[in-house]
């Protein structure tokens, strides 16, 4: 199998998020995939994860991402922008993160947008 750009595999794997598609999440996520909150707790495995993604479609139906800024190290993928949610906590600003083995998606993390995340991510 080729190797795809990591931002194109990211930037997919968001659509499928958008599209509110838990089968277009699982064609691109790696089995032991994971998924970071911004608190930290960690969601461990591509099922146990499905099952999260489908609730969360189910209650915040009008979620989006949008991206402003993509960029990549070699197989880390880092991006800038807002969430769009009528649920409050969920519409801001945010950062990113998608580390990409074999062409899916390994983890999926997702920061608060300041000064201090941007400088530890390496982000002017």
């Amino acid at each position: 199998m080729s190797e795809r750009d990591p931002k194109i595999i990211a930037l997919l794997y968001n659509e499928q998020i958008n599209a509110r598609s838990v089968k277009g999440c699982e064609k691109l996520m790696t089995e032991d995939h994971i998924f970071i909150d911004i608190p930290g707790k960690v969601h461990d495995g591509r099922e146990f994860m499905l099952k999260c993604w489908e609730e969360f479609f189910s209650e915040f139906p009008d979620y989006r991402n949008i991206f402003t800024r993509v960029e990549n190290q070699d197989n880390f993928v880092i991006l800038l922008g807002y969430s769009v949610c009528s649920h409050e906590p969920l519409d801001g600003s945010a950062i990113w993160t998608a580390k990409i083995r074999d062409n899916l998606v390994a983890e999926w993390r997702i920061y608060e947008d300041t000064e201090e995340e941007r400088k530890k991510l390496g982000i002017k």
